[in-house]
Order: C-alpha cells, then structure tokens, then sequence
C-alpha cells in the first residue's frame, strides 16, 4: 500500500486539495470548523506534506533520514560517516536529527525528515512510544532499528546483543579476580541499549557465584563530567568496589578522572571498563579497557538495507554484528 496523499486527506476531510495546501500553508486563512477537520484526517492518516516531492528520480527517493539521541557522542558519528559513504556512492542524500533521548522530539523529529523527503530512517533502538510507532506505520515510512538484536515484527534491524556484551565484559573482569563490582549506566528509561547493557552486567555477576556482588548501580547521562559525578555517588556507598563497568567510554574516562581527584591508584586500587571503544579509550591514561562495538558495521549495513527499500526491492535478513573485549591498561587483577 502506498503512503496516504494530499488528495486522500481531502477526501476523507470532504474539502478540496486547494484547502488543504492553504491549511497547511496559510492555515489563517482556513475557517477554523474545516482546519479542524483537516487536521484531525491528516491525523487519522499519518499524513505528512512531502516538501521533497520534486526530488524523486525515477520513482525513488534520493533522500534518507538518520534519527540518533545525540551528536556528542562519537560512537554514532563514526557510524553516521560509514551510513554516509556507502549512500554517497549510491546518489543518496542524508539528512540527520538529534532527539536528546527526548521521544516527543524524536516524534518531531521524524515527521520532519519525512516531509522533507526521506524515503527511509535509521532509527536507534526500539523504545519509543506506541503514538511514532502508529505514525511510522500510517505513513509507511521505511526504517531500519539500529544498535539493537531485535525489532517489530516484519521490519529490519542491524545491531548487536548489548545484554551480551555487557556480560562478557563484567565476566572478563570476574575473571580477572574482581568480586565487587559497580556499574555507571546510560539512563535506562526509554533507552532499550543502556537497560540491555545494565541487566547483563548485574546478570553476569549474579550468576558467577564465589562472592561476587554489585556493590551499586549509578545511572548518568552519556558525558564526562556525569560519569564523575556518577563514580562519586558510587564512592559515597559504604561498600566500595573494585572494578567499575560502564555503560560508554565517555563515562568511564569522566568516572576515571574523578577517580584521580580523589586520590585513587589507577588501576591498582580500582579498575575500569568502558563500552564502545572510541578513540578516547586509547588515549586516556590508563588505557581503557572496553567493548569494541562495530560502529562502522553498523552504518554499512544499515544503508544497504535502506537502499533496498528504496528500489522497492526485498530487503535482506536483519543483521547481527559481533562486538569483541578489547583488554588495556585498566583492568588489573585486585589489591589482595
């Protein structure tokens, strides 16, 4: 089924395309008692003004949108350059929204890059709430769920198993001897990843046995100075740990910081790991210890299947990417 039209709207409205267009444009001058209906049929059809109409060529969009919580984050920059260069060669444009892991902006969002032209989305994780999930199926938007294992039924996913990985790490770091084990999390409301990642930690240390406990869960925004602020509050506890996994390297190398503020050995008298393995991770000192996740992977394959839409070909599988411990200089055995 196609996408609904400004004539379906019309009609389900019972006014002509012309007062539609002058809605949407000049909505001054639409009787209020006919906006009103405008407006609630483009809202019963997720219907969204295609400014980039003109940009069609031979019946395929030119343009595809990526939605990601933050531009700070150099993790999804790395991925966005990789999305970029395999659309490029493909005569494909990409336009790209922040949401601030705010859902009511991401909703915005969306529909912006929509009426722009988008013909696709890269959308990260699958928290969301059920009113962008309605708009992505009214308007029949195609979508690709990046940096997650999973997504709604008959759609496209390319990501990894964050649960898994986050359980690898905290096991590595049992293995090294560790039996008291902290976590500095990404916020885990309305984001799938960071709870993912927070529940294989606690899993992994649950199930290990030999003593071996969290000593607290912090949760904190994905920054430096947050990852501090998080690593004091874990200090403030009574029972201190020695190890402390985090769920980016942003917050690792903010936790780390305060770690030396305050007087701590590093890594002799606390050992850190990190998620992600950006380029922060090698130059901090020491050397972090983390998670090296596929980011270029991911944008790769996410544009291929969204180019597949796009030539309204089949899509290929979901893709499951592989992540790998990478093991530096923070990660020591524990002071007996």
């Amino acid at each position: 089924m196609s996408a609904p039209t400004l004539e379906d709207v019309a009609r389900l409205a019972g006014v002509s395309t012309a007062s539609i267009s002058r809605a949407l444009n000049t909505p001054g001058k639409v009787a209020p008692a006919t906006r009103k209906r405008i407006e609630k049929a483009i809202e019963t059809l997720g219907y969204t003004p295609n400014f980039g109409g003109r940009a069609l060529a031979s019946g395929r969009a030119n343009t595809v949108g990526a939605v990601i919580p933050s531009m700070a984050n150099a993790m999804f920059a790395n991925a966005l350059q990789s999305f970029q260069e395999a659309l490029t060669v493909e005569g494909v444009n990409l336009l790209v929204a922040t949401t601030g892991f705010d859902p009511v902006q991401e909703l915005a969002a969306i529909k912006s890059l929509v009426a722009h032209g988008a013909g696709g989305l890269m959308l990260i994780g699958n928290d969301r709430p059920d009113e962008t999930w309605a708009f992505l199926e009214k308007r029949r938007v195609p979508y690709v769920i990046a940096w997650s294992s999973s997504a709604p039924s008959g759609r496209r996913f390319v990501g990894f198993d964050n649960a898994q990985a986050a359980a690898d790490a905290a096991r590595h770091a049992l293995d090294t001897g560790h039996r008291r084990v902290a976590m500095i999390s990404g916020r885990v409301d309305g984001n799938d990843r960071a709870r993912a990642r927070r529940d294989g930690v606690v899993a992994a240390v649950r199930a290990f046995g030999e003593g071996a406990r969290m000593t607290h869960v912090a949760q904190a925004e994905y920054l430096l100075d947050d990852g501090g602020r998080a690593f004091r509050e874990i200090m403030s506890q009574k029972d201190k740990p020695t190890v402390v996994i985090c769920g980016n390297d942003a917050l690792a190398a903010g936790a780390m910081v305060a770690a030396r503020e305050m007087g701590i050995d590093l890594p002799q008298d606390m050992s850190f790991v990190g998620f992600d393995d950006i380029g922060l991770a090698r130059v901090v000192t020491p050397a972090l210890t983390t998670v090296r996740v596929p980011q270029n992977g991911i944008g790769r394959e996410v544009a291929g299947l969204l180019l597949q839409y796009l030539n309204h070909e089949e899509p290929g599988p979901s893709v499951t990417l592989e992540t790998a411990f990478v093991r530096r200089a923070s990660l020591v055995a524990p002071r007996a």
